[in-house]
């Protein structure tokens, strides 16, 4: 998408009816001079696979290198992009047993978030900041549409 400038904050959030069961991504891209909301779900999945994929759809939208806050209230996404990856990546995401839970949307992610300069900011949950609110609602939309 091509905007005036490559700077933006994104707001994610995942639900999830049940975990697992229904889950939904809400996504709001918000540039100086304009914003989009998307969002969408998946059958069966859990909560903390719709944060994930909140983070990945918001930067599969961009087209060009962009300086990013991304604003998430999921600590495993926050935690997990700036305190934790580097070690899964070093262990090549095994754990014993097998294979790290959602190996593969964080492998997706860590992919994506190298093509720009991305920040993680972790916001309270439903604490009353507007955009995070409207990105649990759009998430909750995708959940709607999997269970209707």
């Amino acid at each position: 998408m091509d905007t005036t400038t490559n700077k933006l904050e994104i707001f994610t959030d995942g639900a999830c009816s049940g975990n697992p069961g229904p889950g939904g991504w809400g996504v709001i891209l918000c540039w100086p001079d304009k914003q989009k909301e998307m969002y969408g779900g998946e059958k069966d999945t859990t909560n903390n696979r719709m944060e994930l994929l909140a983070v990945i759809k918001g930067l599969e939208t961009l087209s060009q290198n962009s300086e990013v806050v991304v604003y998430t209230d999921s600590q495993y996404v926050q935690k997990g992009m700036t305190e934790w990856l580097e070690k899964w990546k070093l262990e090549e995401f095994r754990v014993k047993g097998g294979l790290r839970v959602n190996h593969d949307l964080w492998r997706q992610l860590d992919s994506l978030a190298a093509k720009h300069s991305v920040s993680w900011k972790w916001i309270r949950g439903h604490s009353g900041h507007d955009k995070n609110d409207r990105a649990d609602a759009l998430a909750r939309r995708g959940v709607r549409e999997m269970v209707d």
